[in-house]
């Protein structure tokens, strides 16, 4: 068995038995093969089954029905910070991908190296949790600039970094972190008033005053 035919084998399964729900155990008892060959090549950096790999692989409308564990208790190693290390020494010839991704495979090499990292952070490693927050800073710059549906977050790098920790205290199994965060910015972003950047210096009206002058003669009549 490879990695596809294990895919192909649990699509093939949802879809016969149609559970509303199916996690790890499910996989373990309806797939034992698929769950075997998982547990000996599908690996996280950290040692345990890459489940977020393997459910990102499986038919989109079944990806949604994945009802992954999330304990709230550290992990042994959660705050190690050579786990941090391994997933950026495995993924380092891809960190470009978080400033300026060329194309599909790019995109996910960084949900994959995003997903890790918040996995870590999930589980109380709070080194996982200070590099996603910068990787994917740089990713919301380039959207701010270049998505007219984010532009509204200019200027507001705090409530930015409120988000992304939301996003990743909250993320589950359905689609990609760096999708889930887009969304996120962009329905919180609705009716976000954009910052407008001004100078003192500037002219008003006709050009025949400066901004500094209407503002000098108001604090003098205060």
């Amino acid at each position: 068995m490879d990695f596809a035919s294990a895919v192909k084998l649990t699509n093939k399964l949802l879809i016969a038995k149609q559970p509303d729900t199916f996690s790890s155990t499910w996989i373990h008892t309806q797939a034992p093969q698929v769950y075997r060959f998982l547990q000996r090549n599908v690996r996280t950096e950290t040692g345990g089954i890459d489940w977020d790999r393997f459910t990102r692989a499986l038919d989109r409308k079944l990806q949604r029905r994945w009802n992954g564990s999330r304990s709230g208790r550290p992990s042994k190693g959660a705050g190690d910070g050579k786990a941090v290390e391994r997933i950026l020494d495995r993924h380092r010839d891809k960190l470009y991908t978080f400033l300026s991704p060329q194309n599909a495979d790019d995109e996910q090499a960084r949900d994959m190296i995003s997903i890790a990292l918040v996995r870590s952070a999930q589980r109380g490693n709070a080194d996982a949790r200070r590099e996603i927050i910068d990787l994917v800073q740089y990713t919301v710059d380039a959207w701010i600039e270049q998505d007219p549906k984010l532009s509204c977050w200019a200027g507001r790098d705090d409530v930015i970094q409120e988000r992304i920790e939301g996003c990743i205290r909250c993320y589950r199994y359905s689609g990609t972190f760096i999708g889930y965060l887009f969304k996120t910015l962009e329905y919180a972003g609705r009716g976000l008033r954009t910052i407008v950047a001004f100078s003192l210096d500037d002219h008003l009206y006709s050009g025949k005053i400066r901004r500094i002058e209407r503002f000098a003669h108001n604090t003098e009549t205060a």
